[in-house]
């Protein structure tokens, strides 16, 4: 079940709601007028020559940032939403992705205006850090801690034991594969790579997170096409039961309206991270001379997480009829979308489904884990200093080992309490520094040079 008080319909879903619906107005839409450009800057041109500050390039940062969010949320968290909110769901999870762009190209632009380097020379920056110096005072401090430790503690739920839980069950149920050998490989592949730092984190996410996205697309829209006939009848249930509910049809027990809604900012929110302020943790590593640059770049997360990926994944979900199949939940429930397609291709190619669906789930899962070990760390090295990330990297390693061999039954409740306990303070700073979002952002438009990457600006205006 949904934590009833966080994601109730009177806390954290108006609030992002209202808080998408409010920072796309104040911004002139921004995630709509400036969405090409920010594109061919994160794909394309992926990295401004000669900025003085940062980490990473603009590529490795957002795919840094997507290998955070594309994980089981995208596969299972989409089957999820939908099994217990009904096709309806879907619509919201695609709302929270069109107006969690303009948040979460509010959080970007904020985490790198106020970030600084830590003792190691490394950028660090994020909400704990626009809490405290943007806000300021003793709500600026409170909402800063707590924003930390909350994301600290939530990195063990949504980024690390689900994922790894996720990875060693699909092994498990596909492969035969016992759960603690995958995870003893996960950890030791895991350490290889996060011991580097957000650098190593940035060039393996630069290579593999691209080609797992692409892969997963294609697998997608191949199953789409099969069904194209069905397409636009399932689009118009998935619209209708948005605003009516969704009535019980074979397997599926019936959701209401508020169930539509619950389950698709639960589930939107648990893939995208917008509100949750995680992005601008990735989006301060990168090398910018301006936070409006990297604000647009990180915003083509949330559009290629969401508003595509999920929403296809959601749409072949529907189309297939999986989601009105008897006792198949999540992962399966995708697997069997994937499989059915596969299987008015050819009736041979019908066991692949679940083979796709498994090499996807433990990519996904453990770039996702990768993701999140560098932002608890951000959050570690705020509360404690750097001579405490150390210590939470060879734990938070050894909770991935405890989530892959553990009945973990409970996560997913813990991921969202986590998730909703982080968005709250972020939420309600990004709110009151509004005023600082678009004074940036309308002295960067106004700009005639604002297209060209390698235009010199004043960070400090």
């Amino acid at each position: 079940m949904i934590p009833p008080i966080v994601w109730g319909p009177f806390v954290l879903i108006p609030l992002l709601l209202l808080s998408g619906a409010y920072l796309t107005l104040r911004l002139g839409g921004v995630q709509f007028r400036t969405l090409p450009h920010a594109l061919w800057l994160a794909f394309v041109r992926r990295s401004e020559k000669g900025a003085s500050e940062g980490d990473i390039s603009h590529f490795q940062a957002v795919n840094t940032a997507l290998a955070a969010t594309v994980g089981v949320g995208n596969i299972a968290g989409v089957a999820t939403g939908i099994q217990l909110g009904g096709p309806g769901a879907l619509f919201w999870m695609f709302v929270t992705g069109v107006l969690g762009m303009a948040t979460k190209y509010s959080e970007a632009l904020l985490g790198v205006k106020y970030r600084r380097p830590d003792s190691k020379g490394e950028m660090s920056g994020g909400p704990m850090f626009y809490l405290t110096r943007g806000l300021g005072g003793g709500l600026g401090w409170l909402l800063g801690v707590a924003f930390a430790v909350f994301g600290a503690v939530a990195a063990f739920g949504i980024g690390n034991m689900a994922q790894a839980n996720s990875v060693s069950s699909q092994l498990e149920a596909v492969w035969g594969v016992p759960p603690w050998a995958s995870g003893a490989v996960m950890v030791l592949v895991l350490g290889a790579v996060a011991i580097g730092g957000i650098r190593s984190i940035g060039r393996f996410a630069a290579v593999v997170v691209p080609f797992m996205c692409l892969a997963f697309i294609a697998s997608n829209v191949l199953v789409l096409v099969v069904f194209a006939a069905e397409i636009p009848a399932a689009v118009a249930l998935i619209v209708s039961d948005a605003f009516t509910g969704t009535a019980a049809t074979g397997g599926f027990a019936g959701a209401t309206v508020i169930a539509a809604v619950q389950w698709g900012f639960a589930r939107g929110i648990f893939s995208n991270e917008s509100g949750m302020g995680t992005g601008a943790i990735a989006a301060a590593s990168a090398r910018t001379d301006h936070p409006v640059r990297q604000a647009m770049v990180s915003m083509t997360q949330t559009f290629v997480d969401t508003v595509v990926m999920l929403s296809l994944t959601g749409l072949m979900i529907v189309v297939t009829g999986a989601w009105t199949a008897d006792h198949v939940e999540g992962a399966p429930m995708t697997a069997l979308a994937v499989s059915t397609g596969y299987e008015r291709i050819s009736p041979e190619l019908a066991p692949l489904g679940g083979h796709v669906v498994a090499v996807g789930v433990c990519f996904f899962a453990f770039c996702t884990i990768l993701g999140w070990s560098y932002y608890g760390e951000r959050c570690v090295d705020f509360l404690a200093g750097r001579r405490a990330v150390m210590p939470y990297r060879v734990v938070f390693l050894l909770f991935a080992y405890v989530g892959a061999v553990l009945e973990l039954r409970t996560v997913w409740l813990f991921s969202d309490i986590a998730n909703g306990l982080m968005a709250l303070p972020n939420l309600l700073g990004v709110l009151l520094l509004s005023p600082v979002v678009v004074a940036e952002t309308r002295r960067y438009f106004a700009r005639p040079d604002w297209r060209d990457p390698d235009a010199l600006v004043d960070v400090r205006a």
